[in-house]
Protein backbone atom coordinates (compact mmCIF):
# COMPACT_ATOMS: atom_id res chain seq x y z
CA UNK A 1 0.00 0.00 0.00
CA UNK A 2 1.77 3.06 -1.32
CA UNK A 3 1.00 6.55 -0.77
CA UNK A 4 1.47 9.28 -3.72
CA UNK A 5 1.76 11.78 -0.11
CA UNK A 6 4.83 10.13 1.21
CA UNK A 7 6.25 8.02 -1.95
CA UNK A 8 10.25 8.63 -1.72
CA UNK A 9 9.73 11.20 1.23
CA UNK A 10 12.67 11.81 3.75
CA UNK A 11 11.13 10.82 6.85
CA UNK A 12 12.56 10.40 10.60
CA UNK A 13 11.04 8.16 13.17
CA UNK A 14 12.48 9.13 16.30
CA UNK A 15 12.63 6.39 18.96
CA UNK A 16 12.55 2.37 18.49
CA UNK A 17 10.09 1.73 20.69
CA UNK A 18 6.96 0.16 20.15
CA UNK A 19 4.82 3.49 18.42
CA UNK A 20 8.15 3.98 16.76
CA UNK A 21 8.74 0.04 15.23
CA UNK A 22 4.76 0.52 14.15
CA UNK A 23 4.96 4.04 12.40
CA UNK A 24 8.24 2.95 11.09
CA UNK A 25 6.83 -0.15 9.25
CA UNK A 26 3.49 1.78 8.03
CA UNK A 27 5.58 4.92 7.00
CA UNK A 28 8.26 2.29 4.88
CA UNK A 29 4.83 0.45 3.52
CA UNK A 30 3.52 3.69 1.92
CA UNK A 31 6.35 4.39 0.27
CA UNK A 32 8.40 6.53 2.52
CA UNK A 33 11.91 6.99 2.91
CA UNK A 34 12.32 6.15 6.24
CA UNK A 35 15.25 6.97 8.91
CA UNK A 36 14.56 5.75 12.44
CA UNK A 37 16.75 7.39 15.34
CA UNK A 38 17.47 6.04 18.64
CA UNK A 39 20.16 7.57 21.20
CA UNK A 40 20.08 3.80 22.87
CA UNK A 41 22.08 1.29 21.71
CA UNK A 42 21.37 -1.91 23.44
CA UNK A 43 21.07 -5.26 22.05
CA UNK A 44 17.40 -5.35 22.14
CA UNK A 45 17.30 -2.01 20.15
CA UNK A 46 20.16 -3.71 17.65
CA UNK A 47 17.74 -6.47 17.49
CA UNK A 48 14.74 -4.18 16.59
CA UNK A 49 17.21 -2.25 14.05
CA UNK A 50 17.72 -5.40 12.36
CA UNK A 51 13.66 -6.15 12.01
CA UNK A 52 13.69 -2.85 10.24
CA UNK A 53 16.57 -2.84 8.38
CA UNK A 54 15.45 -6.48 6.73
CA UNK A 55 12.60 -4.09 5.66
CA UNK A 56 14.68 -1.09 3.75
CA UNK A 57 14.27 0.87 6.58
CA UNK A 58 17.69 2.64 7.65
CA UNK A 59 18.35 2.75 11.82
CA UNK A 60 20.78 4.80 13.43
CA UNK A 61 21.11 4.00 16.52
CA UNK A 62 23.22 5.49 19.74
CA UNK A 63 22.39 9.68 17.87
CA UNK A 64 19.05 10.85 18.77
CA UNK A 65 19.70 14.22 18.25
CA UNK A 66 21.10 14.96 15.01
CA UNK A 67 18.78 15.71 12.41
CA UNK A 68 19.89 13.68 8.76
CA UNK A 69 20.44 15.61 6.17
CA UNK A 70 17.28 16.16 3.87
CA UNK A 71 14.33 15.67 6.53
CA UNK A 72 11.16 16.38 5.55
CA UNK A 73 8.88 15.17 8.27
CA UNK A 74 9.52 13.98 11.66
CA UNK A 75 7.31 11.28 13.09
CA UNK A 76 8.44 10.93 16.83
CA UNK A 77 6.80 8.33 19.97
CA UNK A 78 5.14 9.88 22.70
CA UNK A 79 7.67 10.61 25.24
CA UNK A 80 10.36 12.39 23.52
CA UNK A 81 10.14 15.95 25.11
CA UNK A 82 9.36 19.01 23.03
CA UNK A 83 13.02 20.50 23.66
CA UNK A 84 14.90 17.45 22.83
CA UNK A 85 18.03 18.62 20.49
CA UNK A 86 16.61 16.57 17.37
CA UNK A 87 13.33 18.88 17.51
CA UNK A 88 15.13 21.85 18.12
CA UNK A 89 16.88 21.53 14.94
CA UNK A 90 13.88 20.95 12.99
CA UNK A 91 12.03 23.54 14.10
CA UNK A 92 15.31 25.31 12.82
CA UNK A 93 14.87 24.00 9.71
CA UNK A 94 11.60 24.52 9.38
CA UNK A 95 10.52 20.49 9.43
CA UNK A 96 7.45 19.38 11.12
CA UNK A 97 6.72 17.13 14.05
CA UNK A 98 3.74 14.86 14.15
CA UNK A 99 3.44 11.99 16.79
CA UNK A 100 1.62 8.34 15.69
CA UNK A 101 -1.61 10.01 16.03
CA UNK A 102 -1.22 12.82 14.04
CA UNK A 103 0.48 10.09 11.24
CA UNK A 104 -2.64 8.06 11.89
CA UNK A 105 -5.47 11.20 12.00
CA UNK A 106 -3.68 11.76 8.42
CA UNK A 107 -4.07 8.31 6.98
CA UNK A 108 -8.18 7.65 8.07
CA UNK A 109 -9.76 5.66 5.16
CA UNK A 110 -13.70 6.62 4.35
CA UNK A 111 -16.05 3.77 5.58
CA UNK A 112 -17.94 2.13 2.55
CA UNK A 113 -21.00 3.84 1.86
CA UNK A 114 -20.97 7.23 3.78
CA UNK A 115 -17.64 8.63 2.45
CA UNK A 116 -16.16 9.81 6.15
CA UNK A 117 -13.91 8.42 7.97
CA UNK A 118 -14.86 6.44 11.21
CA UNK A 119 -15.54 9.22 14.06
CA UNK A 120 -13.19 9.13 17.06
CA UNK A 121 -14.64 9.42 20.59
CA UNK A 122 -11.57 10.89 22.47
CA UNK A 123 -10.72 10.93 25.94
CA UNK A 124 -7.76 12.41 28.06
CA UNK A 125 -6.94 13.47 31.66
CA UNK A 126 -4.56 12.85 34.59
CA UNK A 127 -6.46 9.81 35.61
CA UNK A 128 -9.13 7.47 34.36
CA UNK A 129 -8.18 7.41 30.64
CA UNK A 130 -7.87 3.61 30.18
CA UNK A 131 -10.78 2.74 32.35
CA UNK A 132 -13.27 5.21 30.75
CA UNK A 133 -12.05 4.17 26.91
CA UNK A 134 -12.34 0.21 27.39
CA UNK A 135 -16.05 1.32 29.42
CA UNK A 136 -16.80 3.69 26.50
CA UNK A 137 -16.03 0.52 24.05
CA UNK A 138 -17.70 -2.07 25.68
CA UNK A 139 -20.54 0.20 25.51
CA UNK A 140 -20.61 0.72 22.08
CA UNK A 141 -19.71 -3.02 21.56
CA UNK A 142 -23.05 -3.58 23.38
CA UNK A 143 -24.67 -0.97 21.15
CA UNK A 144 -23.60 -3.37 17.83
CA UNK A 145 -20.46 -1.27 16.91
CA UNK A 146 -17.48 -2.47 15.45
CA UNK A 147 -14.78 -0.92 17.64
CA UNK A 148 -11.91 -0.87 19.40
CA UNK A 149 -10.42 0.83 22.29
CA UNK A 150 -7.01 2.37 21.15
CA UNK A 151 -4.39 4.82 20.96
CA UNK A 152 -2.53 4.73 24.25
CA UNK A 153 -4.64 1.54 25.30
CA UNK A 154 -5.12 -1.66 22.94
CA UNK A 155 -4.73 -1.82 19.83
CA UNK A 156 -2.28 0.64 17.85
CA UNK A 157 -3.96 3.49 16.46
CA UNK A 158 -2.35 2.80 13.39
CA UNK A 159 -3.21 -0.24 13.08
CA UNK A 160 -6.34 0.96 13.59
CA UNK A 161 -6.83 3.19 11.18
CA UNK A 162 -5.56 0.88 8.41
CA UNK A 163 -7.44 -2.05 9.40
CA UNK A 164 -8.92 -4.30 6.20
CA UNK A 165 -12.17 -4.33 8.04
CA UNK A 166 -12.78 -0.61 9.21
CA UNK A 167 -13.77 -0.04 12.44
CA UNK A 168 -17.95 2.10 12.52
CA UNK A 169 -16.32 4.39 15.78
CA UNK A 170 -12.89 4.45 17.57
CA UNK A 171 -12.70 4.93 21.25
CA UNK A 172 -9.54 6.98 21.58
CA UNK A 173 -7.44 7.28 24.66
CA UNK A 174 -4.87 10.61 24.19
CA UNK A 175 -1.87 11.14 26.60
CA UNK A 176 -0.65 14.74 27.17
CA UNK A 177 1.94 13.71 24.86
CA UNK A 178 0.19 12.51 22.10
CA UNK A 179 -1.84 15.84 22.32
CA UNK A 180 1.47 17.85 21.98
CA UNK A 181 1.97 16.06 18.29
CA UNK A 182 -1.02 15.78 16.81
CA UNK A 183 -2.05 19.20 15.53
CA UNK A 184 -4.75 18.83 13.36
CA UNK A 185 -6.74 16.18 15.28
CA UNK A 186 -10.34 17.13 15.52
CA UNK A 187 -12.63 14.24 17.45
CA UNK A 188 -16.12 13.96 16.79
CA UNK A 189 -16.55 14.45 21.09
CA UNK A 190 -14.21 14.19 23.53
CA UNK A 191 -13.90 14.17 26.96
CA UNK A 192 -11.06 15.52 29.67
CA UNK A 193 -11.73 13.65 32.68
CA UNK A 194 -9.62 15.75 35.30
CA UNK A 195 -6.49 17.93 35.05
CA UNK A 196 -4.12 17.29 38.12
CA UNK A 197 0.01 18.36 38.22
CA UNK A 198 1.80 15.49 36.29
CA UNK A 199 4.41 15.34 33.75
CA UNK A 200 5.51 18.80 34.22
CA UNK A 201 8.96 17.75 34.04
CA UNK A 202 7.77 17.02 30.10
CA UNK A 203 5.73 19.83 29.36
CA UNK A 204 7.74 22.59 31.60
CA UNK A 205 4.74 23.90 33.53
CA UNK A 206 1.03 23.21 34.52
CA UNK A 207 -0.01 25.83 31.75
CA UNK A 208 1.91 23.92 29.52
CA UNK A 209 0.33 20.73 30.05
CA UNK A 210 -3.34 21.92 30.27
CA UNK A 211 -3.20 23.27 26.64
CA UNK A 212 -1.62 20.08 25.46
CA UNK A 213 -4.68 18.37 27.35
CA UNK A 214 -7.32 21.15 25.80
CA UNK A 215 -6.61 20.12 22.12
CA UNK A 216 -8.68 17.22 22.44
CA UNK A 217 -11.78 19.39 21.93
CA UNK A 218 -10.34 21.07 19.01
CA UNK A 219 -12.64 20.89 16.06
CA UNK A 220 -15.37 19.10 18.05
CA UNK A 221 -18.62 18.23 16.62
CA UNK A 222 -21.31 17.22 18.97
CA UNK A 223 -19.82 17.28 22.45
CA UNK A 224 -16.96 18.25 24.34
CA UNK A 225 -17.63 16.75 27.39
CA UNK A 226 -16.07 18.23 31.02
CA UNK A 227 -16.18 17.14 35.05
CA UNK A 228 -18.20 19.04 36.88
CA UNK A 229 -15.98 18.73 39.83
CA UNK A 230 -12.79 19.93 38.12
CA UNK A 231 -13.10 24.21 36.91
CA UNK A 232 -10.13 23.39 35.15
CA UNK A 233 -11.68 21.02 32.62
CA UNK A 234 -14.49 23.34 31.94
CA UNK A 235 -12.08 26.03 31.07
CA UNK A 236 -10.75 23.94 28.83
CA UNK A 237 -14.08 23.72 26.94
CA UNK A 238 -14.57 27.76 26.89
CA UNK A 239 -11.23 27.79 25.20
CA UNK A 240 -11.28 25.46 22.37
CA UNK A 241 -12.38 26.29 18.70
CA UNK A 242 -15.34 23.53 18.19
CA UNK A 243 -17.55 23.49 14.88
CA UNK A 244 -20.84 25.42 15.39
CA UNK A 245 -23.63 23.13 17.25
CA UNK A 246 -21.36 21.26 19.68
CA UNK A 247 -22.34 21.36 23.46
CA UNK A 248 -20.79 21.58 26.66
CA UNK A 249 -22.15 18.55 28.44
CA UNK A 250 -20.92 18.20 32.44
CA UNK A 251 -20.60 14.77 33.90
CA UNK A 252 -20.57 14.95 38.02
CA UNK A 253 -21.68 12.49 41.40
CA UNK A 254 -24.96 15.11 42.12
CA UNK A 255 -27.90 15.58 40.64
CA UNK A 256 -27.74 16.97 36.96
CA UNK A 257 -28.76 19.70 35.72
CA UNK A 258 -30.05 20.02 31.93
CA UNK A 259 -27.23 19.70 29.96
CA UNK A 260 -25.35 17.15 31.86
CA UNK A 261 -25.39 13.57 33.47
CA UNK A 262 -25.15 12.90 37.02
CA UNK A 263 -26.63 10.26 39.97
CA UNK A 264 -30.17 10.20 41.34
CA UNK A 265 -31.10 8.21 44.30
CA UNK A 266 -28.30 5.17 42.96
CA UNK A 267 -29.38 5.86 39.13
CA UNK A 268 -26.89 6.93 36.75
CA UNK A 269 -28.80 9.84 34.34
CA UNK A 270 -28.60 11.21 31.51
CA UNK A 271 -30.14 15.11 30.76
CA UNK A 272 -28.43 15.81 27.50
CA UNK A 273 -29.47 14.03 25.02
CA UNK A 274 -33.08 13.55 25.77
CA UNK A 275 -35.61 15.00 24.30
CA UNK A 276 -37.04 18.76 26.57
CA UNK A 277 -33.81 18.46 28.67
CA UNK A 278 -35.37 21.00 31.00
CA UNK A 279 -38.14 18.35 32.33
CA UNK A 280 -36.68 14.93 31.06
CA UNK A 281 -34.45 12.57 31.79
CA UNK A 282 -32.84 9.29 30.83
CA UNK A 283 -31.90 6.49 32.85
CA UNK A 284 -28.78 4.64 32.24
CA UNK A 285 -28.10 2.31 34.58
CA UNK A 286 -27.02 2.21 38.06
CA UNK A 287 -23.91 2.71 40.41
CA UNK A 288 -24.17 -1.23 40.78
CA UNK A 289 -23.51 -1.70 37.25
CA UNK A 290 -20.23 0.05 37.96
CA UNK A 291 -17.13 -2.05 38.64
CA UNK A 292 -15.73 -1.36 40.95
CA UNK A 293 -18.60 1.07 42.21
CA UNK A 294 -16.00 3.33 43.98
CA UNK A 295 -17.04 7.56 43.61
CA UNK A 296 -14.05 8.05 41.02
CA UNK A 297 -14.92 5.57 38.88
CA UNK A 298 -18.68 6.19 38.63
CA UNK A 299 -17.70 9.48 37.33
CA UNK A 300 -15.35 7.21 34.86
CA UNK A 301 -18.50 5.45 33.86
CA UNK A 302 -20.39 8.85 33.54
CA UNK A 303 -18.20 10.29 30.75
CA UNK A 304 -18.10 7.38 28.73
CA UNK A 305 -21.81 7.22 28.64
CA UNK A 306 -21.89 11.21 27.78
CA UNK A 307 -19.45 10.27 24.89
CA UNK A 308 -21.58 7.37 23.77
CA UNK A 309 -24.91 9.14 24.20
CA UNK A 310 -23.35 11.83 22.02
CA UNK A 311 -22.68 9.38 19.18
CA UNK A 312 -25.95 8.40 19.46
CA UNK A 313 -25.90 5.21 21.44
CA UNK A 314 -29.43 4.05 23.05
CA UNK A 315 -29.99 3.86 27.01
CA UNK A 316 -30.40 0.59 26.92
CA UNK A 317 -26.49 -0.05 25.19
CA UNK A 318 -25.01 2.35 28.13
CA UNK A 319 -26.32 0.04 30.86
CA UNK A 320 -25.17 -3.31 29.00
CA UNK A 321 -22.13 -2.35 28.15
CA UNK A 322 -21.20 -1.16 31.83
CA UNK A 323 -22.17 -4.46 33.25
CA UNK A 324 -20.05 -6.55 30.57
CA UNK A 325 -16.68 -4.35 31.26
CA UNK A 326 -14.26 -5.78 33.78
CA UNK A 327 -11.09 -3.69 34.81
CA UNK A 328 -7.96 -4.11 34.19
CA UNK A 329 -5.86 -5.53 36.62
CA UNK A 330 -3.86 -3.13 39.17
CA UNK A 331 -6.71 -0.52 39.33
CA UNK A 332 -8.46 -0.81 42.71
CA UNK A 333 -8.18 -4.65 42.50
CA UNK A 334 -8.82 -6.56 45.78
CA UNK A 335 -6.22 -9.17 45.72
CA UNK A 336 -7.10 -10.56 48.65
CA UNK A 337 -8.50 -10.94 52.60
CA UNK A 338 -6.29 -11.90 55.18
CA UNK A 339 -7.22 -12.14 58.73
CA UNK A 340 -10.43 -9.73 58.21
CA UNK A 341 -7.60 -6.91 56.60
CA UNK A 342 -8.35 -6.16 52.70
CA UNK A 343 -5.27 -5.97 50.37
CA UNK A 344 -6.00 -3.74 47.70
CA UNK A 345 -3.53 -3.16 44.12
CA UNK A 346 -3.62 0.06 43.14
CA UNK A 347 -0.56 0.25 41.62
CA UNK A 348 -1.59 2.31 38.53
CA UNK A 349 -2.00 5.38 41.14
CA UNK A 350 1.39 6.69 39.89
CA UNK A 351 0.86 10.45 40.74
CA UNK A 352 -1.18 11.94 42.96
CA UNK A 353 -4.54 12.69 42.40
CA UNK A 354 -4.93 9.00 41.22
CA UNK A 355 -3.69 7.88 45.08
CA UNK A 356 -6.31 10.56 46.48
CA UNK A 357 -9.12 8.71 44.57
CA UNK A 358 -8.14 5.27 45.92
CA UNK A 359 -7.47 6.64 49.31
CA UNK A 360 -10.91 8.56 49.63
CA UNK A 361 -12.61 5.10 48.65
CA UNK A 362 -11.17 3.24 51.70
CA UNK A 363 -10.86 3.60 55.77
CA UNK A 364 -8.91 2.79 57.60
CA UNK A 365 -5.93 1.91 55.47
CA UNK A 366 -2.55 1.12 56.17
CA UNK A 367 -0.80 3.25 52.72
CA UNK A 368 1.99 1.68 50.68
CA UNK A 369 3.19 4.62 49.03
CA UNK A 370 6.63 5.95 46.86
CA UNK A 371 8.63 5.45 44.41
CA UNK A 372 9.84 8.19 41.68
CA UNK A 373 7.71 11.62 42.39
CA UNK A 374 8.42 12.68 38.86
CA UNK A 375 8.40 16.52 40.56
CA UNK A 376 5.10 16.12 42.29
CA UNK A 377 4.48 17.51 45.57
CA UNK A 378 2.57 15.96 48.25
CA UNK A 379 0.88 17.88 50.88
CA UNK A 380 -2.68 18.21 49.45
CA UNK A 381 -2.85 14.16 49.31
CA UNK A 382 -1.83 13.58 52.61
CA UNK A 383 -3.76 16.48 54.29
CA UNK A 384 -6.85 15.24 52.53
CA UNK A 385 -6.24 11.76 53.57
CA UNK A 386 -4.83 12.21 56.68
CA UNK A 387 -8.24 11.40 58.86
CA UNK A 388 -8.11 7.99 56.83
CA UNK A 389 -4.59 6.62 57.44
CA UNK A 390 -4.00 3.87 60.19
CA UNK A 391 -0.20 3.97 59.37
CA UNK A 392 2.30 4.29 56.09
CA UNK A 393 4.74 2.28 54.54
CA UNK A 394 7.46 4.28 52.30
CA UNK A 395 9.38 2.50 49.58
CA UNK A 396 11.17 4.32 46.48
CA UNK A 397 13.76 6.86 45.93
CA UNK A 398 11.40 9.84 46.47
CA UNK A 399 10.14 8.78 49.95
CA UNK A 400 11.16 11.63 52.19
CA UNK A 401 8.89 13.69 50.16
CA UNK A 402 5.71 11.63 51.66
CA UNK A 403 7.54 11.46 54.72
CA UNK A 404 7.86 15.28 55.31
CA UNK A 405 4.21 15.75 54.16
CA UNK A 406 2.73 13.36 56.70
CA UNK A 407 5.13 15.00 59.65
CA UNK A 408 3.07 18.28 58.62
CA UNK A 409 -0.55 16.79 58.18
CA UNK A 410 -0.56 13.55 59.55
CA UNK A 411 2.02 13.79 62.63
CA UNK A 412 0.49 11.18 65.22
CA UNK A 413 0.29 8.55 61.81
CA UNK A 414 2.95 5.92 62.36
CA UNK A 415 5.38 6.07 59.41
CA UNK A 416 7.71 2.78 58.74
CA UNK A 417 10.03 3.26 55.56
CA UNK A 418 11.36 -0.04 53.59
CA UNK A 419 14.78 -0.93 53.94
CA UNK A 420 16.74 0.98 50.92
CA UNK A 421 18.67 -0.65 48.29
CA UNK A 422 16.10 -3.95 47.83
CA UNK A 423 13.74 -3.98 45.21
CA UNK A 424 11.64 -6.52 43.23
CA UNK A 425 10.24 -9.10 44.98
CA UNK A 426 12.70 -9.10 47.90
CA UNK A 427 11.19 -5.82 48.51
CA UNK A 428 7.69 -6.18 48.37
CA UNK A 429 7.60 -9.43 50.28
CA UNK A 430 9.07 -6.99 53.31
CA UNK A 431 6.72 -4.06 52.79
CA UNK A 432 3.71 -6.68 52.71
CA UNK A 433 4.49 -8.37 55.98
CA UNK A 434 4.77 -4.85 57.60
CA UNK A 435 1.84 -3.18 56.55
CA UNK A 436 0.37 -6.80 57.94
CA UNK A 437 1.95 -6.31 60.95
CA UNK A 438 0.42 -2.64 61.22
CA UNK A 439 -3.34 -3.69 59.85
CA UNK A 440 -6.06 -4.87 62.69
CA UNK A 441 -9.62 -5.85 61.51
CA UNK A 442 -11.59 -4.47 59.46
CA UNK A 443 -8.88 -2.23 57.74
CA UNK A 444 -7.39 -1.75 54.17
CA UNK A 445 -3.80 -2.14 53.19
CA UNK A 446 -3.65 -0.05 49.67
CA UNK A 447 -0.70 -0.02 47.72
CA UNK A 448 -1.76 3.39 45.93
CA UNK A 449 2.54 4.56 45.55
CA UNK A 450 1.29 8.21 43.95
CA UNK A 451 4.90 7.56 42.19
CA UNK A 452 6.01 5.53 38.97
CA UNK A 453 8.02 2.13 39.58
CA UNK A 454 11.32 2.31 38.05
CA UNK A 455 13.55 2.94 40.81
CA UNK A 456 12.24 -0.75 42.03
CA UNK A 457 10.41 -2.56 39.67
CA UNK A 458 10.45 -2.80 35.81
CA UNK A 459 6.46 -1.13 35.35
CA UNK A 460 3.73 -0.37 37.86
CA UNK A 461 2.23 -3.60 36.72
CA UNK A 462 5.58 -5.37 37.92
CA UNK A 463 5.12 -3.51 41.26
CA UNK A 464 1.47 -4.71 41.01
CA UNK A 465 2.04 -8.27 40.58
CA UNK A 466 4.69 -8.88 43.16
CA UNK A 467 2.05 -6.98 45.97
CA UNK A 468 -0.47 -9.67 44.98
CA UNK A 469 2.41 -12.37 45.32
CA UNK A 470 3.49 -11.30 48.53
CA UNK A 471 -0.51 -11.33 50.00
CA UNK A 472 -0.76 -14.89 48.89
CA UNK A 473 1.98 -15.67 50.49
CA UNK A 474 0.70 -13.89 53.50
CA UNK A 475 -2.35 -16.04 53.29
CA UNK A 476 -0.41 -19.25 53.07
CA UNK A 477 1.45 -18.60 56.08
CA UNK A 478 -1.38 -17.60 58.04
CA UNK A 479 -0.44 -14.84 59.23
Amino acid sequence: MTNPDFMNLPVVVAGLGVSGISAARVLNGLGASVTVVDGGSGEGLKARAAELEALGVTVRLGDGASLPEGTRLIVTSPGWAPDSPLFVAAEAAGVPVWGDVELAWRLRKPLPGTGEPAPWLAVTGTNGKTTTVQMLASILTAAGKRTAAVGNVGVSVLDAVLAEEPYDVLAVELSSYQLHWAPSLRPYSAAVLNLAPDHLDWHGSMEAYAADKGRIYEGNVVACVYNLADPATEALVREADVEEGCRAIGFGLGAPSPSNFGVVDGLLVDRAFVEDRTKNAAELGSVEDVNPPAPHNIANALAAAALARAYGVEPKAVREGLRAFRPDAHRIAEVGVVREVAYIDDSKATNTHAAAASLAAYRPIVWIAGGLAKGATFDDLVQGAAERLRAVVLIGQDRALIREALERHAPDVPVIEAAEGQTGAVAMTEVVRTAASLARSGDTVLLAPACASMDMFTNYGERGDLFAAAVRELANLGE
